[in-house]
């Protein structure tokens, strides 16, 4: 389906250059622009692409001014790179979406599935389970006993919940994602490690979305929670008892030991690990890498680092490392001179 220049700019609210009868089709990045295709412009090192571009329409933010002249319409918008997500939405939702049980699919005499709901081939759906409505669930999922899964949610290929699990409302799970397998808990004895039962489940609240691949473990007892609104990568682990509050993000690889608290719109970069029993205060901001050892108290801290430190100490301290090998020849310089002169002291 085409949309106009002008029925985009009237969703968006956002204001025309050029021409408002210019029609798309289909989405772009601004460098690989193609006539028919909408882009967008969110960062200015990429400004270059939009004087070479050949996409229809291109969206910029409101303050932004060209230094060339541009084919492309634009239109302005408050924020370029939300809207672009907006369109994005709004086109996803526009496919259609498939409905229906497959005949492959095993769903237990006592399980409950809602209105309007997609189970794919060879899911299973285990004894007094619940299947919101609109819910679609895709090929070999696996939906343990008494688990509960709210309206409006997706599950892609091969995602397993154990039992008594709970999953909210417009959750996304992603292919092989695991909620509630046991948390990493063994007692150890002169023979070995004893297995502590993992009696808790795990509790995915509303707007939440995992990646592929992600884990969270159940609790020893009570419940692993994921709060509103988080979004977690591709290959987190998320461990026992552990609480990730609300709108918190982390990338891929990141890793939470049991029962440590993570505050709300906390950000993570790639392959953070964080120590167990820990509270992590509300807004902290993690770089990739970092090794968190103990709590954070302060809210809004960006860390670094392993042990993870105050970013501005880091940099500072990582200047002092990249000198380390001039800094010792000028200590070994040093060294020498002051031996000299106690020879000749002693003369």
């Amino acid at each position: 389906m085409d949309f106009t220049a002008q029925q985009i700019a009237l969703y968006l609210n956002g204001v025309i250059e050029g021409n408002e009868n210019a029609t798309v089709n289909t989405f772009a990045k601004i460098e690989e622009g193609k006539p028919g295709a909408i882009s967008f412009l969110a960062n200015s090192k990429y400004e270059h692409y939009l004087y070479m571009t050949e996409a229809s329409i291109v969206l910029v933010n409101q303050d932004f001014t060209p230094s060339q002249p541009v084919k492309a319409t634009l239109i302005k918008v408050p924020n370029a790179y939300e809207s672009i997500a907006k369109l994005l939405t709004l086109y996803e939702q526009s496919k259609q979406q498939k409905t229906g049980i497959h005949p492959l699919a095993y769903i237990a005499p006592t399980a409950t599935v809602g209105d309007n709901c997609y189970i794919g081939p060879f899911v299973c759906i285990d004894e007094n389970a619940t299947i919101g409505s609109n819910t679609r669930i895709h090929a070999n999922c696996v939906i343990g006993e008494n688990v509960t899964i709210g309206n409006n949610t997706l599950l892609y290929p091969n995602v397993t919940i154990y039992h008594d699990c709970k999953i909210g409302q417009r959750v996304t799970l992603h292919a092989g994602v695991v909620i509630g397998a046991d948390g990493f808990g063994f007692a150890p004895t002169a023979d070995g490690y004893d297995k502590i039962p993992q009696i808790g489940i795990v509790t995915i609240e509303d707007d939440v979305e995992i990646g592929a691949n992600t884990c969270i473990d159940r609790s020893t007892m009570g419940t692993t929670l994921i709060k509103k609104g988080v979004k977690l990568d591709n290959l987190v682990q998320i461990a026992h008892n552990v609480v990730v509050g609300e709108n918190t993000v982390m990338s891929a690889q990141c890793g939470v030991a049991g029962s440590t608290k993570i505050g709300q719109w906390c950000m993570f970069g790639g392959q953070v690990g964080v120590t167990g029993h820990a509270t992590i205060a509300d807004k902290t901001q993690s770089g990739a890498k970092a090794g968190i050892a103990g709590s954070i108290i302060k809210s809004g801290e960006t860390v670094i680092g392993v042990p993870a430190i105050d970013v501005k100490k880091f940099s500072r301290s990582n200047a002092v490392f990249r000198n380390l090998p001039q800094m010792y020849k000028d200590l070994y310089s040093l060294k020498k001179e002051i031996e000299e002169l106690k020879k000749q002291l002693k003369h």
